[in-house]
């Protein structure tokens, strides 16, 4: 989800204690069916992930770009956005948190250990949560008024419309229920070992939105903005369809339910196994709250800047996302078993030894992108949201700005994510949340200070640096914590390796630099087209550069590159 804080839910809520004992079939009581060694499965169910999850990105970051073209960077795109990150904070709690750090847990507990294979279990928990979820659609959509000034305020003004918002909110709350029914059938399918539907859902939810995007652009008339009007045309089916498409989500795993022989029969009465984990849900809530303090925080700065602040900061730090999702999540995918494990066997070194990989081999990957982005961020915004409206007042290049003045952010976001796994693995939910708290406090202060020391049109820009800034100083908390638990985290093999890639890239990315400055003074700039040379031309120059310096610096982390090219370089 976009916002200020760990935006997408997925990435920080706690593990499975013992992650193998849900992705290896149940046996026993549960009559589970025969399947693959465990760790066979293991791997044939983490790479069917890591695709499904590159999937899910790229169609999301175009549905992003779609958006953009059809709605630009305004204020209907932030009014939209700012009402749309309101289902998605119950999101945060549901499958980023109690769902994955508590039901998975008791599911497969009851799957084990019940006479009936946890049927019952099952169906009490599909029951009372589905009740839980629809009072809590209903409350909220009743609440919409409130709920939006709470993130935008009451007032409207030239930068901020809190009326079209709640429009919006009051179409696009009753995700909270598809959310949370998709979520529980995602944790039950994910407890018997069945990964595929839950993993591509969110693919064919993208699809539905590319589909309305069609529809809106077709529909005649424009959104009212003075007044606001809910009987809209196009109000109504941006609204209508992007919930629509979260129900898709959701519905669309009903069929994988019934081929895994789980029954949905309502079934009413409380299980006393459900209040036994509520010391660790708790953390996980505190967490998300804690979260959203800086998320509020920047959407009041941002709406009383500049009318499409929001819309620029949300797909700013979307984009800077998917490096990271097809790069850190695979890695984390493959790391967080072994942790896990080490963990639970008291084998500390080799949980401090995977700490010091994951964050070696996001460092390699992940600071030359950052670099490049930091050089061309204006050329990559230019060239990806400029189709249709999205360049409207020059929305295009602003969001590329944001994007290079972010940059910098996106590996200590990753080593933070992998710090906080790390105590996720030692199955403790308190310190991340206390992590997430001194993350809070630093950046609220800089959030504040953005429109104090920038003029309005800049202040996103402030906004998307103290996002970044705040994962500095995260990873920074996050490492110094560890140490203390672990007794030492091998910083320096990490540092080494960040000095080395730096220098590296960033004689890479000058020299790309230099030839995209070229290219420019000779065709011009501010094209869409002309960025995509610019950016072509970039990659081309600073590959083999790059490469070169890394393989002249000595970084060990690439030597199974080395050893697959062929030549001089290779050896």
């Amino acid at each position: 989800m976009p916002g200020g804080n760990f935006d997408d839910p997925t990435e920080l809520m706690a593990p499975l204690d013992r992650p193998t004992d849900v992705i290896a079939p149940v046996d026993g009581r549960a009559k589970a069916e025969p399947g693959p060694p465990k760790g066979q499965s293991l791997a044939r169910s983490s790479s069917m992930m890591a695709v499904a999850n590159l999937a899910s990105r790229v169609t999301g970051f175009l549905r992003q770009i779609a958006l953009a073209a059809v709605l630009s960077f305004g204020l209907v795109n932030s009014s939209y956005t700012i009402a749309n990150t309101l289902p998605n904070i119950v999101y945060e709690f549901l499958i980023g948190g109690v769902l994955t750090s508590v039901m998975i847990p008791l599911l497969v507990r009851a799957q084990k250990e019940d006479a009936d294979g946890g049927e019952a279990y099952t169906r009490r928990l599909v029951t009372m949560a589905g009740a839980a979820l629809l009072v809590a659609t209903l409350v909220a959509m009743l609440a919409a008024g409130p709920l939006v000034a709470l993130y935008m305020g009451s007032q409207t003004t030239d930068t901020a419309n809190p009326e079209l918002a709640t429009a919006f909110a009051v179409l696009l709350l009753p995700e909270i229920f598809f959310y949370g029914i998709g979520a529980l059938l995602g944790a039950i399918l994910n407890s018997k070992g069945r990964f595929a539907a839950f993993a591509w859902a969110p693919v064919l939810n993208n699809v539905v939105m590319f589909a309305v995007l069609v529809v809106y652009v077709l529909v005649p008339g424009e959104i009212s903005l003075d007044p606001v009007r809910m009987g809209d045309t196009k109000l109504l089916v941006l609204g209508i369809g992007t919930t629509l498409g979260i129900a898709v989500q959701a519905l669309v795993l009903l069929p994988a339910i019934r081929r895994a022989g789980v029954s949905l029969k309502p079934l009413w009465g409380w299980d006393p196994r459900l209040s036994s984990a509520g010391g660790l849900a708790l953390w996980v809530v505190a967490y998300v709250l804690v979260g959203q303090a800086g998320l509020i925080v920047t959407t009041r700065v941002a709406t009383a800047s500049d009318p499409g602040a929001y819309a620029i900061y949300s797909n700013a730090w979307l984009l800077l996302q998917v490096p990271y999702g097809v790069l850190g999540v695979s890695l984390l995918t493959a790391l967080m078993p072994r942790m896990s494990r080490a963990a639970a066997e008291n084998r500390f070194d080799a949980v401090v030894s995977d700490l010091s990989l994951g964050s070696r081999l996001s460092t390699v990957f992940l600071v030359p992108i950052s670099v490049l982005l930091t050089f061309f961020g204006t050329e990559v915004g230019l060239a990806l949201f400029s189709l249709g409206a999205g360049n409207a007042g020059g929305g295009a290049a602003k969001l590329g700005t944001a994007l290079a003045w972010s940059a910098f952010g996106l590996l200590p976001y990753a080593i933070t994510l992998l710090q906080l796994r790390v105590f996720y693995a030692m199955t403790d939910s308190r310190t991340p949340t206390l992590i997430m708290i001194g993350i809070v406090a630093v950046k609220i202060p800089m959030l504040l200070l953005c429109p104090v020391l920038l003029p309005p049109e800049d202040v996103v820009l402030g906004l998307v640096a103290a996002n970044s800034l705040s994962f500095v100083f995260g990873a920074i908390l996050g490492q110094w914590v560890i140490a203390r638990r672990l007794g030492h985290v091998r910083s320096r093999e990490v540092l080494s390796t960040l000095w080395r890639t730096l220098a590296a890239s960033v004689a890479a990315g000058l020299v790309a630099w230099l030839a995209g400055r070229a290219i420019q003074s000779a065709v011009g700039s501010g094209s869409a087209g002309t960025a995509w040379l610019v950016l072509a031309v970039a990659l081309v120059v600073a590959t083999p550069i790059l490469l070169v310096g890394m393989k002249l610096l000595k970084l060990t982390e690439l030597d199974p590159l080395w050893r697959r090219l062929p030549g001089r370089l290779g050896r």
